[in-house]
């Protein structure tokens, strides 16, 4: 074949010797190399029809590490007088860039030798490709020249001008692109090549003001991107000439452009060319660029700030701020013209929106300091200005407008990170000004910012702020819990306890709230405020931020754990005591809502100490509630034994403390040995299996299953876990104690199904089959939203419980199919229990994993529409909601049943009368009893929501529809409550 005649019977000849080649390259030796390479050398003189097959030889043999010196020169030098490459096939020029980039990669110092020869040859090569796929390519063989310093000579130009004829990127991939190469690909592959030289800058700066000027959006971004790329590499000689045109561009489009995109890319580049210039080391003989450019900025925008109708204002200060944020000398240069002014323009504007606009702006500027932190006494203007600065921002604070006050607040903050700007008498002035705004403004936007601004500053000045705020908020909780209880008071009283907790974020600071904390709570407890459980819950809502913000400093956690929590014990004990002796004293400490309060406190407390001090201090709380050991408790003089887990209608109140029991033994690493656990465990049973109050029961049943969750694997939890189940069988199946044993079963359920232990098939099978049970139907079937969802004291993650992830697909895929099943095969009057189970299974499922299960369960959610229970409507509602957005195809197989569905929830009953005694006290609130109107307002809104993520789906889909739904859509539009008609209007305009 290789002697045949015919160009087509030899390239034959040829294509099968370069795909033997291409198989076995690395086998051949450096002679057979040289034999072939010269032959293929010579038939690059062939037959067009023959090249293609020539070149595969050749990217074969460029890929020999045996190939002798100078035969990669050879056939380059072949390749660029014999090929004319761009008359090729893509694929072939394709094989071109493959054995230049070969070549680049083994034969470097070979080819260097070529000198500007061979940039010559690859520009010949390049010039005029337009598949995309091949031009990635090649802009890497240019990135490569440049980076490797490849010798351009005389042909620097030329290589621009081969690459920047491809600037601005005109490219759109076509549909179904097997290649899936994007338009941002080559934007960004050119861009690297643009910006790899000084060299290229007479060139490229000249094309860069071209596009920025251009009406296309697109290509100003592009410009402006590239011109930001460049400034990182290039220096003050090659954008000296160009400066004032690029000024001019830039301004000219934050001044003029709408677009938020454009004036974002402007502002990066200004910050760009200013830092490329600050970068410039300064000669003797040279002209400072820095200097006279930011006076060009200056002199452009600085008369903007004073006019009247502030017009330019905000462009200009951007602008500034964004040439002064580049170096330190830089912000020097600008400051010193502009902070000044901008003080003056704020005593000459009274009105406080034209106020606000300017110290918004010179916040812009404190900003840019705290970049450099420490403020510099020689070269900075801040520094001397620091009297009119401060007078400017604290007169904001005392401004009657809300808007001015908040960004007063912020500046305050800003200036207190300066260190060593502000004085001592300023720092006085600042607390002043904190708790008067916290305490005493009206407007509670005013009073959480200031707050907020307490917390940032206390770190920095931990001395100033224990030693004057902490004793003046204290001296306001004094004095008013002295005066008569009224609306306004109870007010104070509650800001009082917030601030303390927003300023303690520092150790030292914290050692002077909490006893100030702790000390309120305690008058509670010894009757002076006797029955304020919201005063009590407000300062465990305190008492929590505090055990939040000491949670990362070892010291302010173990610190706060051994005061807080053995006060916290020592109160709620005496309460129940004095309750169990019929004493009226300190019930508040008592109440539901309280102990509910007090445990995420004890809960934050816990969970970061070290498992040290972890052990040290459990081996105290579990002999107290096992044993009654009182005697690390302060104060620990009782009238009688604590005794929680003794049988008795005396100790009720003092059961209900397991609560906090399970605060700590439930938060401790899992590395704490718990003393006495297997005894604790068996206590825990059978409270939460015998007591008759629902709050002790609970909070039993979910201290047990937090245990079981950690305990580690082995015969002692086996044993444990079938005494469970054999207690829960029997008052599952009859008996007053039905409920406790359904609560213990699903919260340990629970514990099990996130560590995969085996017994919880088990147990979840017994869930399942409740279901069909008429009168622990419904509640089961709310159970399952439990196991779903993350509990908030117990069993996640943050109280180091053993959680396994994609625990909720593993649920999902061993249990739907039964539920499915279930559904399928029960009576009419339980239906409606499975459909529940499955909403709630379904919506706390991750989303992704939901839309590959969609065809086989959308019949079910369509059904658990037209089920009359609202919960069951609701679940599934928030369901379809994310799916209509997702999954709009399969959707739109049923869109007549989702719109029928959707329209006739929209106008739902505002209220039904609900059923009592308790369904399902594990859950709160519940949704059977409590009287709660927003339920059936919450499916009108979500039905609402449904309706409007259906405009999602195709166009031709929905347009039957249309008039109907606008038609029905009215009538939420005159809904009782304001937010289901804010959603009617959103869902009917899209429609």
């Amino acid at each position: 074949c290789l002697e045949n005649t015919d160009p087509r019977t030899r390239g034959r000849g040829i294509q099968l010797l370069s795909q033997v080649l291409l198989q076995c390259y690395s086998l051949l030796r450096e002679k057979e190399v040289l034999h072939l390479v010269l032959f293929y050398e010579n038939r690059l003189q062939d037959h067009h029809l023959v090249i293609p097959s020539v070149l595969q030889g050749l990217r074969a043999l460029s890929m020999c590490e045996v190939l002798s010196p100078g035969l990669a020169v050879s056939v380059l030098k072949a390749i660029f007088q014999e090929v004319h490459v761009q008359s090729l096939l893509q694929l072939d020029r394709h094989t071109v860039y493959s054995i230049i980039t070969n070549f680049m990669g083994t034969r470097e110092e070979e080819l260097k030798g070529l000198g500007a020869d061979f940039t010559f040859g690859f520009i010949q090569v390049m010039d005029g490709e337009k598949d995309p796929r091949n031009l990635l390519v090649a802009f890497q063989i240019v990135r490569d020249l440049i980076a490797k310093n490849y010798a351009l000579g005389p042909f620097v130009e030329e290589l621009f001008e081969v690459t920047s004829c491809y600037f601005p990127i005109d490219f759109t991939p076509p549909p179904n692109d097997p290649h899936g190469i994007q338009r941002e690909d080559l934007i960004l592959s050119l861009r690297a090549v643009l910006a790899s030289t000084p060299q290229f800058a007479e060139f490229l700066l000249p094309l860069l003001i071209e596009k920025m000027d251009s009406d296309l959006q697109s290509a100003k971004l592009d410009a402006l991107q590239t011109l930001t790329a460049c400034c990182a590499i290039y220096g003050q000689k090659e954008l000296q000439e160009f400066l004032p045109s690029l000024w001019s561009s830039v301004r000219r489009e934050v001044f003029q452009t709408a677009s938020e995109k454009v004036e974002a890319e402007c502002l990066a580049a200004l910050h760009a060319l200013s830092a490329c210039l600050s970068r410039s080391v300064l000669s003797s003989d040279t002209e400072d660029l820095l200097d006279s450019f930011l006076s060009s900025i200056l002199q452009d925008c600085r008369h903007h700030l004073c006019e009247p109708d502030m017009k330019l204002v905000w462009p200009s200060a951007k602008l500034l701020q964004a040439a002064a944020g580049a170096s330190l000398r830089a912000y020097h240069c600008v400051t010193r013209s502009v902070l000044p002014l901008l003080l003056e323009q704020y005593t000459k504007h009274p009105q406080s929106s034209q106020r606000r606009t300017i110290l918004e702006m010179l916040l812009g500027f404190l900003e840019l300091q705290q970049k450099w932190g420490h403020v510099e006494e020689d070269e900075s203007t801040l520094l001397s200005l620091r009297d009119p600065v401060c007078s400017v921002v604290f007169s904001a604070l005392t401004d009657p407008s809300v808007q001015l006050q908040l960004v007063g607040i912020r500046a305050l903050t800003v200036l207190g990170s300066l260190q060593g700007f502000l004085s001592p008498s300023n720092l006085e002035l600042v607390v002043d000004h904190i708790i008067r705004l916290a305490l005493h403004e009206e407007d509670s936007q005013s009073s959480e910012a200031a707050m907020e601004a307490a917390g940032s500053l206390a770190p920095t000045y931990p001395k100033v702020f224990s030693g004057h705020m902490v004793p003046r908020l204290e001296e306001e909780l004094q004095s008013e819990r002295e005066e008569e209880s009224s609306r306004d008071h109870c007010s104070l009283r509650q800001r009082c306890l917030q601030a303390l907790a927003a300023v303690s974020t520092h150790t030292s600071i914290v050692r002077e709230t909490v006893p100030v904390l702790l000390q309120h709570l305690q008058k509670v407890q010894k009757g002076s405020e006797a029955g304020n459980t919201k005063d009590v819950v407000s300062v465990c809502q305190s008492l929590h931020r505090v055990a939040l913000q000491c949670q990362q400093d070892a010291e302010g956690c173990w610190y706060y754990h051994q005061t807080v929590v053995p006060c916290l014990l020592a109160m709620a004990v005496q309460a129940a005591m004095q309750e169990s002796t019929h004493s009226p004293l300190g019930k508040a400490l008592l109440e539901e809502e309280v102990l509910a309060a007090m445990v995420p406190v004890i809960s934050a407390a816990t969970t970061h100490l070290s498992p040290e001090l972890a052990a040290q201090s459990v081996s105290h709380v579990v002999p107290l509630f096992l044993d009654g050991e009182v005697s690390f408790l302060p104060q620990n003089s009782f009238p009688c034994s604590f005794q929680p887990f003794e049988d008795g209608e005396c100790l009720e109140a003092q059961r209900r403390l397991v609560a906090l029991l399970m605060a700590i033994v439930c938060s401790l690493p899992r590395n704490v040995a718990i003393p006495q656990q297997e005894r604790l465990l068996r206590e825990l049973l059978a409270l939460s299996c015998s007591c008759n109050c629902p709050f002790t029961a609970t909070t039993a049943a979910k201290c047990f299953a937090g245990l079981v969750n950690k305990h580690p694997a082995g015969q002692q939890l086996d044993e444990i876990l079938q005494l469970a189940v054999n207690r829960m069988e029997p008052s599952l199946a009859e008996g007053p104690r039905q409920m406790q044993a359904l609560t213990l079963l699903l919260w340990v359920t629970k514990a099990l199904v996130l560590r995969y232990h085996p017994l919880s098939s088990r147990l979840t099978d017994k869930l399942l089959g409740l279901l069909g049970d008429t009168e622990l139907g419904p509640a089961a079937a709310d159970g399952f939203s439990l196991l779903m969802a993350e509990s908030p004291d117990v069993l996640h993650k943050g109280c180091h419980a053993d959680v396994r992830i994609m625990f909720r697909q593993r649920f999902f895929t061993d249990n739907v199919p039964k539920l499915v099943q279930g559904f399928h095969g029960a009576g009419p009057d339980v239906k409606a229990n499975y459909l529940k189970g499955l909403s709630h299974v379904l919506n706390h499922l991750p989303k992704p994993v939901l839309v590959t299960e969609l065809p086989t369960l959308l019949s079910l959610l369509l059904e658990a529409l037209s089920c009359s229970d609202r919960v069951v409507q609701l679940s599934t509602l928030s369901c379809l909601q994310p799916l209509l957005l997702e999954a709009p195809q399969i959707m739109s197989l049923h869109v007549d049943t989702l719109v029928t569905k959707f329209l006739s929830l929209t106008s739902s009953p505002t209220m039904v009368r609900v059923p009592s005694p308790c369904q399902a006290p594990f859950l709160h609130p519940c949704p059977f009893c409590c009287p709660h109107p927003g339920l059936f307002q919450a499916v009108r809104i979500a039905a609402l929501r449904c309706a409007h993520a259906l405009t999602s789906l195709p166009t031709i889909v929905l347009l039957p529809y249309k008039a109907r739904v606008i038609r029905a859509l009215a009538k939420p539009l005159d809904d009782k409550k304001r937010l289901v008609r804010k959603e009617a209007v959103a869902a009917r305009g899209e429609w």
